[in-house]
């Protein structure tokens, strides 16, 4: 919308991953100079954790992107609750390899062909698994195994585990000693500083044409980097909204109180809803709440009471239709009626030259 207001070739801040707009702060170039060590390597795990909307998978994106294609065959797997029984099939899926038909040991069976295969012609199997917090130990389990399958001396499958902190918590658990045995490497990605912020923005902005069209004065970085906290995914949102507000209101500049006006309409979109005021205090103390603690059981009811209660809402639903239908036979009437009046004043004001009927 805003794009062609500011002569943007694209949009800036989309929340989507895309490699062509990897930032290399200090901690993504570290991330991956970790995944480029693990390529390598050839052999075990390179683990990669962050905060969600930190950038890991862009890191992933662009470093699929710089692979080349004759000598790594790679395979990127985007785990959801996956247990022991279907990572393996999903495993083969990504590598495509033909598995409907196929029990756990035909499974195996298929993917240890495949990657001595791969290895024979002069390349290397890589799996890459995102959101790994998602895996249960055992499907953990059954991806170390699969780091077992060797070729002389030589692994046949490196694999990196990419997923949120909790991540790492798992990790230290004693089921996982093993599969922590394998890690060559691991690194954990942090926030942007404030610096690095104002450089992510800019760079993003620049990647699509930007002329310093809207200005983004100084302050405006301070409290978008207060409000985000350094995550990629949160200035993307914050940033997003920032152009869009810029362009309704026809500005071509973006200030500390329009970042702090802004804000304001995001935390109010997603707050809790908040409940009516409370009922006023009865004797207990107890406002809207005391309703809900009511004790029924000491209430003193005449049997009449009951009865005529019971009927009240017995009658209820055919009292509410009675009531409809008189409303409905209201408004039909009153439609009648002004169709009634439209015609008595056209038969009141013939057309030019024209008669009146009789």
């Amino acid at each position: 919308m805003y794009e062609s207001y500011f002569k943007f070739r694209n949009k800036p801040f989309q929340l989507n991953p895309d490699p062509a707009f990897f930032f290399g702060s200090r901690g993504h170039r570290r991330a991956m100079a970790y995944l480029e060590y693990g390529m390598h390597q050839s052999e075990g795990f390179i683990v990669i954790t962050g905060e969600i909307g930190a950038g890991k998978t862009t890191i992933v994106r662009s470093l699929l992107e710089h692979l080349d294609p004759e000598k790594v065959v790679a395979a990127n797997l985007v785990s959801t609750q996956i247990d022991a029984s279907e990572i393996l099939r999903m495993v083969a899926t990504a590598f495509g390899l033909p598995n409907r038909t196929l029990d756990k040991a035909g499974l195996l069976l298929a993917l240890e062909t495949f990657l001595v295969q791969t290895t024979a012609a002069g390349k290397r199997a890589l799996l890459i698994v995102d959101e790994a917090q998602n895996l249960t130990p055992s499907a953990v389990e059954e991806l170390r195994m699969l780091s077992n399958f060797q070729l002389e001396d030589h692994a046949l499958l490196q694999s990196f585990l990419v997923g949120q902190p909790e991540f790492r918590d798992i990790m230290q658990s004693a089921e996982m000693q093993q599969l922590r045995q394998r890690v060559i490497a691991s690194y954990h990605l942090g926030p942007l500083d404030s610096e690095e912020t104002r450089s992510y923005i800019e760079h993003r902005l620049r990647h699509v044409g930007w002329t310093d069209d809207p200005i983004f004065e100084a302050d405006a970085f301070n409290v978008i980097y207060g409000y985000t906290g350094g995550i990629p995914r949160r200035i993307n949102t914050l940033c997003d909204r920032l152009l869009l507000g810029a362009f309704l209101a026809e500005r071509h500049s973006i200030g500390e109180e329009d970042v702090r006006e802004v804000i304001e309409e995001l935390k109010l979109e997603f707050a809790t809803p908040q409940r009516s005021a409370a009922l006023p205090a009865g004797p207990s103390g107890a406002g809207e709440a005391g309703v809900a603690t009511l004790a029924v059981d000491r209430l003193q009811v005449s049997d009449e009471l009951l009865a005529h209660a019971a009927s009240l809402s017995s009658n209820a639903d055919i009292q509410r239709l009675e009531a409809r239908l008189v409303g409905l036979e209201q408004s039909v009437a009153a439609t009648l009626g002004v169709l009634n009046q439209l015609l008595h004043a056209v038969r009141r004001d013939p057309p030019a030259g024209g008669k009146e009927h009789e």
